[in-house]
């Protein structure tokens, strides 16, 4: 069965680029292109299945921005995640983006299998970030010595593993599932199953969260 995707950019040719990209893709499935958020937004009310099982979400669009768009949509839409597309890799608009909801973070000058895996890790519950865009949310968090949104309180439910604290190490220092995986000779399907227990265990929901808390209690 083929993932649906959306995509919401205002940038015409950019929007019809990537869905060229993702038509190549027996996985994937383009269902609809948008220019304006507002014309994704019609589908947040409704039956409770969404048409959609992945939004391809540009940051800075005139009007309604994707990260306005971005946190409507998840308050009507919690399970249909939204992967953030940047030209910029500015931190304080992704931060913003990660206290909306945001579900994954891409730039735009990935290449199309950086595109694909990213997308793909996204739907399997993950929430990936491209190095560079996990490099300068790392600084910005560094910077300031704090984390997005509201501090956490209270401890983790369980202890992190010693293969835990390697992989959530390696998302710190910004490397991507394919790097990791690599890096400590395992799958990338087994990186996934540790980010998402580090996740359970952190009580966060997201790579930027998980990042911020390992710097700000130095868990790694």
């Amino acid at each position: 069965m083929s993932v649906r995707v959306v995509i919401v950019d205002d940038d015409g040719p950019y929007r019809e680029a990537l869905a060229e990209l993702l038509a190549l893709e027996p996985s994937f499935e383009v269902v609809a292109a948008f220019g304006d958020p507002r014309e994704l937004l019609r589908f947040a009310g409704g039956p409770p299945d969404a048409p959609f099982d992945v939004v391809l979400m540009d940051i800075e669009m005139p009007g309604l921005d994707g990260i306005a768009a971005t946190a409507r949509w998840k308050a009507a839409r919690p399970g249909v995640p939204v992967v953030m597309l940047t030209a910029f890799e500015d931190p304080d608009r992704i931060l913003r983006a990660i206290a909306a909801g945001a579900d994954g973070y891409l730039v735009k000058r990935a290449d199309g299998a950086q595109v694909v895996d990213e997308i793909r890790a996204v739907v399997e519950g993950g929430s990936p970030m491209t190095p560079s865009v996990a490099r300068s949310v790392l600084a910005s968090i560094r910077e300031r010595g704090s984390a997005p949104g509201q501090p956490f309180e209270g401890r983790p439910d369980g202890r992190l593993s010693d293969r835990e604290v390697e992989v959530l190490r390696a998302l710190v220092a910004g490397r991507s599932y394919k790097e990791i995986a690599g890096g400590l000779g395992i799958s990338v399907d087994t990186v996934r199953t540790h980010i998402r227990r580090i996740y359970g265990k952190l009580q966060v929901h997201s790579a930027p969260e998980a990042v911020a808390r390992a710097i700000r209690e130095r868990m790694v």
